[in-house]
C-alpha cells in the first residue's frame, strides 16, 4: 500500500478500477493523492488481491476477495477515512467502514461485464475466432476477456453488483450524460490504449474531495 501526506488527520483510500483500467488510471490516482497531500490530507493506494503487486493471480480473485481486501486496507488506517473509487472501483468499497465515499464515473457490475464481453467480441471478429457470450454462463474455468483471465465466479458476481449509495458523492466528467453531484472537465483516461495522466483533472478531483471532506467534518 502506497501512503501519502501526513500521518494524522483524514485519509483518502483509492479503489482503482478492475483489470486494464487499473493500469490506465494508476498514475492519475497517484497524482490525485499527491495533490491531496499538498492540501494536508493523507492518502493510501492499496494493491488488492489479484491487482498490482499482489501475488494472487488475476483469475483467482473474485468480488468477495477484492471487497474484503479493500475493507482490510481501510481497517489498518486510523479514521476518519474517505474513499475515492474510480469506475468499477466503486464496486469494491462497499464493505469498508468509512466516513464518506467519492465515486468517480462509477459503473455497475453489469456495465463492466458488458464492456468485457464487447471487447472479447471485437477481438474475436479480428481474429476470426468464434465466441459465444452465452458460454460465459456455463464456464467452469477462467475465461479470457479483454486481455485478462477472469474467473467464472467473478463474472457471475458482476451481474448484480452495484456501488454503495451510502454517504456517496458522485463525480463525473462534464461529457458524461449520467447524473452526478458534480461534473468536471477532464479526459476519460480509462478509455485510452495506454496508461496516461491528466494533471489538471487530477487537481480538480482533489479540490472536490477536499471540499467534500470539509463538508463532512462540518
Amino acid at each position: 500500500m502506497l501512503r501519502f501526506g501526513p500521518e494524522t488527520g483524514p485519509v483518502v483510500v483509492v479503489a482503482l478500477p478492475l483489470f486494464e483500467e487499473a493500469n490506465r488510471t494508476r498514475a492519475f490516482a497517484v497524482t490525485i493523492l499527491r495533490a491531496l497531500a499538498e492540501r494536508g490530507i493523507a492518502g493510501a493506494l492499496p494493491d488488492l488481491p489479484g491487482q498490482g503487486e499482489s501475488l494472487l493471480p488475476t483469475h483467482q480473485t473474485d468480488l468477495a476477495k477484492l471487497r474484503t481486501g479493500f475493507a482490510a486496507a481501510v481497517a489498518s488506517l486510523a479514521p476518519p477515512i474517505f474513499t475515492l473509487a474510480i469506475r468499477s472501483g466503486a464496486l469494491l468499497d462497499t464493505d469498508a467502514a468509512v466516513t464518506a465515499r467519492t465515486h468517480l464515473s462509477p459503473m455497475t457490475g453489469a456495465d463492466l461485464r458488458r464492456e468485457l464481453i464487447r471487447a472479447r467480441q471485437a477481438s474475436a471478429r479480428e481474429s476470426g475466432e468464434p465466441f459465444d457470450p452465452a458460454s460465459l454462463d456455463t464456464a467452469t474455468a477462467p475465461v479470457e476477456l479483454a486481455g485478462n483471465r477472469v474467473s467464472p465466479t467473478l463474472l457471475a458476481q458482476l451481474s448484480d453488483a452495484t456501488p454503495s449509495p451510502e454517504q456517496t458523492r458522485t463525480v463525473r466528467l462534464a461529457t458524461e450524460a449520467k447524473p452526478a453531484d458534480v461534473k468536471l472537465p477532464g479526459s476519460p483516461l480509462w478509455r485510452r490504449a495506454e496508461p496516461d495522466n491528466d494533471p489538471a483533472f487530477a487537481q480538480a478531483v482533489a479540490d472536490d474531495i477536499a471540499q467534500w471532506i470539509a463538508t463532512c467534518a462540518a
